[in-house]
């Protein structure tokens, strides 16, 4: 099965109206998904089979006074039936690729300690910063 790595424009949003199981977290809510499309420095890519979203890679810039500018890499998600083909690691490069178009001089990702098939992902591509080894990231609610 061929599958087709794109980056979402906005008015694609209708693009993600089939989407796979466990390739987002939640449902998509098409006025959210506009809005983020909408946002510059906010990208997306998926993955598509036969018109179906299989994975999906979101990642915003952040712009610094004082630091060269970044990539975020918010999220990366590939349903169950389509994991371990690649795919996860394709959206990596097309996002990484957009982050240099645009300016960014480093990418980075964070995930939770115990999702080893993320830190495998993340450590199979080139070494990490020495600073993204000690990383510690707090979350708050709003």
């Amino acid at each position: 099965m061929t599958i087709e790595i794109r980056r979402l424009n906005p008015g694609d949003d209708t693009l993600v109206m089939r989407v796979a199981d466990d390739v987002f977290d939640e449902p998509v809510r098409l006025d959210r998904l506009a809005s983020y499309l909408a946002q510059s420095g906010h990208f997306m890519i998926v993955a598509l089979a036969r018109d179906v979203v299989v994975g999906q890679c979101a990642a915003v810039i952040h712009r610094h006074p004082d630091k060269p500018t970044e990539l975020y890499i918010d999220e990366v998600g590939v349903s169950p039936a389509f994991q371990r083909r690649g795919i996860a690691r394709k959206m990596l490069d097309a996002m990484f690729a957009l982050g240099r178009e645009h300016g960014c001089e480093e990418a980075w990702v964070g995930t939770e300690p115990d999702n080893l098939p993320a830190r495998a992902l993340y450590e199979a591509r080139k070494e990490p910063h020495d600073e993204a080894k000690s990383f510690v990231m707090y979350v708050y609610g709003l």
